[in-house]
């Protein structure tokens, strides 16, 4: 009965939150309270928390798995990243475990372990919200997330000196991982297509990577992390992270279902959660600034600091593994919940905030800018076609066949290299970007072609498109038939279901290769 009440509650409140305008995942949070406050009332029991706490940490453990597979390796040393992590961490500490001590206890460790497990930022409400934007390529969500990594990593060090869980010697054996990219290709390689798939997916994130790491004595979330980065550069790893999207999200739900569990809040919990609510500005606004210092634009700077203005998941697990730290479990859990009611909504809507309030931060950029961020020119093109995955590169090779002389924009960086190594025409750039409007030079453009899967990305170029003055044929394709007349209301003169499109070119090849019809 216990998995017809979740479910159910969880489908109730995830669909109440998408009528307010609010991601499901704010309704699961507020499902956990429910189940925890009214499950009695129902006859449920006390102690199905370890239910979902499994279910949780499976959702996790794939979530960090799809997140390696879209990243690589070096973009986590980067200095922007590694020194806003670091320069963060100790800056956060410094201010919140000062107000923890004067405020909510007399120990000093306590008030500092608070202080660490607060300067934390949530990698699975970050990366659920950059993945469910399609942002997870791009520079801003590269950087957010390499900041996570890091940040991983420093709790991982912090539960070893305060809880005594140093790793033992099989942990050396991560620096030999790399060893085990050609057996991990070939996996790939041979499971082919469908629920094989899927299996090997589980198989490298939750066995290979989840219970092997922890057999080292390290945590199963860095060894599924790890194996998702070592298949990164396999021609199948989209195909791979694509196939596990369903089963992941399902698994999710019972992480943000057992935060909500975690625990009913007396005053005192409740009181540490609105104070350090209102705090909650001052992650982003450290990040914010930090990355700036780092040569970061404006808008990158926001959009990554936004999207890890949240408190972490990984603080409780900080919290409920060192004993010293245990009577602020649920305090902390209230806080995270609060932060992500607070942080979701300011997510989805980070584009448009930057559009309304960007002129006032972009006085804060320095006047160099780092080498990803640098604007490019259009050279002799005549044609743009946003986003270079499948159909915007098929697009591009047509337009190529047909005399143009199209230029791709994307904003993956790794991606338009890739293009560019390809000898394509391709250029880093972001139809979002207000910088990249305000550079560009449209004077040569004869049509726009928006291949991006992002409806918001598409908005935003044909509404800023016209803006500029631009009078050519924009073209564009959508996912979904209420998708259409959106677009159109933004400036685009013809969109197409982009599956509706694929049947009317596979008939119209069936129809050419039939043999023709004699007349009577």
């Amino acid at each position: 009965m216990f998995e017809v009440f979740a479910v159910s509650a969880a489908f109730v409140f995830g669909i109440a939150a998408r009528q307010v305008g609010l991601p499901p995942l704010v309704g699961y949070l507020v499902a956990g309270f429910f189940i925890n406050g009214a499950g009695p009332s129902f006859g449920m029991p006390t102690n199905t928390g370890s239910i979902l706490q499994y279910l949780a940490n499976l959702g996790v453990l794939m979530l960090l798995f799809t997140i390696g597979l879209k990243l690589k390796l070096r973009q986590i040393g980067e200095p922007h990243v590694v020194g806003s992590a670091l320069l963060h961490f100790a800056l956060s500490i410094a201010i919140f475990a000062p107000i923890t001590r004067l405020l909510f206890t007399s120990d000093w460790t306590v008030a500092l372990l608070v202080g660490i497990a607060l300067a934390f930022s949530s990698t699975v409400l970050a990366a659920k919200m950059l993945e469910t934007k399609r942002e997870l390529g791009l520079f801003h969500g590269r950087t957010a997330v390499g900041i996570l990594i890091v940040q991983d990593i420093i709790a991982l060090v912090v539960l070893a000196i305060f809880a005594g869980k140093l790793p033992g010697p099989w942990a050396l054996l991560i620096f030999a991982a790399p060893l085990l990219r050609p057996v991990l290709f070939k996996i790939l390689d041979f499971v082919g297509h469908g629920e094989v798939l899927v299996l090997a997916g589980m198989l490298l994130s939750l066995v290979i990577g989840g219970i092997g790491f922890e057999l080292m004595g390290l945590k199963g979330e860095i060894g599924a992390l790890v194996m998702g980065l070592l298949l990164s550069t396999h021609p199948r790893a989209s195909e791979l992270s694509d196939s596990l999207w369903s089963l992941k999200e399902v698994f999710l739900i019972g992480f943000f279902l057992s935060i909500g569990m975690s625990g009913l809040p007396d005053w005192n919990a409740l009181v540490f959660a609105i104070a350090v609510g209102v705090l909650l500005p001052v992650k982003g606004i450290l990040f914010f600034f930090l990355l700036v210092a780092f040569r970061l634009r404006a808008r990158t700077s926001f959009l990554a600091a936004l999207s890890l203005t949240a408190y972490s998941e990984f603080g409780l697990i900080v919290a409920a593994g060192i004993p010293a730290a245990e009577s602020f479990l649920v305090p902390l859990a209230i806080a995270v919940s609060v932060s992500f009611v607070i942080a979701a909504p300011l997510n989805r809507l980070a584009h448009p905030l930057f559009e309304r309030f960007g002129e006032k931060l972009l006085p804060f950029e320095r006047q160099t800018r780092h080498p990803d961020e640098l604007p490019k020119d259009l050279g002799d093109a005549n044609v743009l076609v946003f986003g270079m995955g499948r159909t915007g590169s098929a697009a591009y090779e047509a337009l190529v066949a047909d005399g143009k002389r199209p230029v791709g924009l994307d904003a993956d960086t790794y991606k338009t290299q890739a293009h560019v190594d390809a000898g394509r025409n391709a250029i880093f750039a972001d139809a979002e970007d207000t910088n990249f409007w305000n550079s560009v030079d449209l004077e040569g453009i004869e049509a726009a072609v928006l291949a991006m899967d992002d409806i918001e990305a598409k908005l935003i170029a044909a509404r800023t498109l016209r803006a500029q003055g631009f009078t050519g044929p924009i073209i564009s394709h959508a996912l979904y038939s209420d998708h259409v007349d959106r677009i159109a209301e933004a400036g685009a003169d013809q969109t197409y279901l982009t599956m509706q499109e694929a049947g009317r070119s596979l008939a119209a090849h069936a129809v050419d290769a039939m043999p023709p019809q004699s007349a009577d």
